[in-house]
């Protein structure tokens, strides 16, 4: 029988994983042991995840960052999705999402467990159709056991399961009402098999078969938003508290299971409902990991949502989010190409990282002390090694090489840290000859 990771914790026992997360954390391993075993920390690490590097998730360490990408129907590519992939570790994204629903899904995702250090999510809600070749309506609950016990064989180290969009969650939405109704894909998909089969969400009614498949290959399970709002105007409303509450009830059935848990979150929301929601997320779920979304703190910026999407995670992660899914240039317009994937990550990275240094996380702000030392003896090479995304800085700086190294063309001669490292050098300045 498998022992997870929050059984050996309970036990005592430190794992490989708990040490190495503590070598990336700075603590100690009994800290991260000690984490794991009440659930406020979490390490999705499958036994068959033999590439994985593995990392943690929760309170007291690094904001974590995660990368979606997959095969669309409409854009049916796999070696575009596995340059994305590429990107996504070449900048250190701690976590990808295969949300692949069209074709051989299990071929990329085993290629992906295959070539991955990250952790690898995914969602079997959106596989079962494809992998099943049912319609919807067909699929039995065993039907969708089958599949999450598919993707736990195959290597994924957590799971987006929307159990808590039970029928006590749909009367609340009916009763409210909402401007986007339901967003979540998988929300919605089990939402249309409920109303169209007349039962109980299956995730929720057979949810200690699915624990009990969890568990045997150390899969986490990340509780699904469902009800997430898909506009601010939804945002923290009877359905999205609704849900929330049966995900608290979910979250210690899962742990009683010897299963790690993360609970999703929203979703957009406006800046001055994150902090609260975080607040209230950490108490109904028991202080479980908390991976949003965003949130999305505006709604009318197509094209730059990867903006206001680092603007709310970098509040939610500084008010006590533990992990930013990141969104891209196209979220809301198409399929993100390898670009939008690099301009996606880099925003959130940059979120997760300011977040880092509010939270006064240890050795976060070091980097940036080390960048600050290397912009002051102008040592461009350094800066770039440095930068969060090397390849972009170096670009602008050799597209208008300056006259003196010691400067840019922004400032030139004029530049206030060349004339202050001059002086403070105790070399003389001739103001008319220099400027």
């Amino acid at each position: 029988m498998t022992v997870t990771q929050i059984d050996a914790a309970r036990q005592g026992i430190i794992t490989p994983a708990m040490q190495r997360v503590a070598e990336k954390e700075h603590k100690s391993p009994e800290e991260i042991r000690v984490g794991v075993a009440s659930g406020s920390i979490a390490i999705p690490a499958n036994i068959h995840h033999n590439a994985l590097d593995p990392e943690g998730v929760g309170t007291g360490l690094r904001t974590k960052v995660n990368v979606n990408l997959g095969i669309s129907g409409d854009l049916i590519d796999p070696e575009v999705e596995l340059e994305k992939v590429r990107v996504a570790l070449e900048l250190g994204a701690e976590g990808i999402m295969d949300l692949s629903n069209h074709g051989k899904t299990q071929e990329f995702r085993e290629q992906l467990v295959a070539m991955s250090p990250a952790m690898i999510g995914t969602v079997p809600m959106y596989d079962a159709i494809g992998y099943l070749e049912k319609p919807l309506i067909s699929i039995t609950p065993e039907d969708f056991l089958d599949v999450v016990r598919r993707h736990a064989e195959d290597g994924v180290d957590f799971v987006t399961i929307h159990a808590g969009i039970n029928r006590r969650v749909i009367e609340s939405f009916k009763e409210t009402g909402r401007l986007m109704n339901i967003v979540s894909r998988g929300g919605s998909l089990i939402f249309a098999w409920m109303e169209a089969t007349g039962n109980e969400n299956p995730f929720y009614e057979y949810y200690d078969q699915v624990l009990e498949i969890l568990h045997e290959h150390d899969v986490t399970i990340s509780i699904g938003d469902a009800m997430r709002p898909g506009c601010g105007y939804d945002a923290t409303d009877a359905g999205q508290i609704a849900e929330l509450i049966e995900i608290g009830k979910l979250t210690k059935r899962a742990w009683d299971a010897g299963v790690q848990v993360m609970v999703e979150g929203p979703g957009h929301m406006a800046i001055d409902e994150i902090a609260a929601n975080i607040k209230l997320e950490k108490r109904l779920c028991h202080n479980a990991p908390f991976y949003v979304l965003g949130p999305l703190v505006t709604d009318i910026a197509p094209g730059y949502d990867h903006i206001t999407a680092a603007i709310g995670g970098a509040v939610a992660a500084s008010a006590g989010a533990d992990f930013l899914c990141y969104v891209t240039p196209a979220e809301h317009l198409r399929l993100p190409d390898v670009a939008d994937v690099r301009e996606g990550l880099v925003a959130t990275k940059i979120a997760a990282h300011a977040a880092d240094i509010a939270k006064g996380i240890p050795g976060a702000r070091d980097r940036d002390n080390r960048m600050s030392d290397a912009r002051r003896r102008f040592d461009w090479e350094e800066m770039f090694d440095l930068a969060i995304d090397p390849v972009k800085p170096r670009e602008y700086f050799e597209s208008a090489p300056p006259s003196n190294e010691d400067s840019c063309t922004m400032c030139g001669k004029m530049c206030a840290v060349r004339t202050v490292n001059t002086i403070m050098d105790g070399l003389v300045i001739d103001l008319g000859d220099e400027y």
